[in-house]
């Protein structure tokens, strides 16, 4: 990665540190579940206004580093308004893309591609896929909370 690219998502993430997106929560919600990492003690809530299979509102709220506070924001972005289905797709793409499955420049991912740099880091691997396992939770429905130290189906 270039430095460019390394300034880019440093920009990135610092942004949505400051002001993350759909931060907050929802009058509403029909789903929502809790998402928390052990390994460094982010906690986040993702609550979802589902429509039949679109995701027709998103919030997130919690305490979390800024690599788990600037994806959650730009996965709420990415997915509001959004099919099921597709926020699942990209669920997958973006894990695979920071886990090394997938080389970023051979899937679409959209903004989040500026994430990709986590993948040098896997430390920062779970705090970037926090709030995507809480997601995933909340669309299917499961009990508990999510945690970065078990196993989901599809996260």
């Amino acid at each position: 990665m270039s430095s460019a690219e390394d300034d880019l998502y440093q920009q990135i993430v610092m942004e949505h540190k400051r002001a993350p997106r759909n931060f907050g929560h929802l009058e509403h919600p029909t789903h929502q579940a809790q998402g928390t990492n052990p390994s460094c003690g982010d906690k986040i809530a993702v609550e979802l206004e589902l429509d039949g299979e679109t995701i027709k509102s998103i919030a997130f709220s919690g305490q979390a580093c800024a690599i788990c506070m600037a994806s959650s924001s730009m996965m709420t972005e990415a997915i509001k308004g959004r099919d099921v289905q597709l926020a699942k797709d990209l669920q997958a793409h973006f894990r695979a893309v920071l886990t090394g499955e997938i080389d970023p420049d051979d899937v679409e991912i959209g903004k989040l591609i500026a994430l990709a740099a986590v993948r040098r880091y896997p430390s920062r691997i779970k705090c970037a896929l926090l709030g995507w396992h809480a997601l995933m939770h909340a669309i299917t429905g499961q009990d508990g909370t999510a945690s970065t130290e078990t196993s989901h189906s599809g996260v």
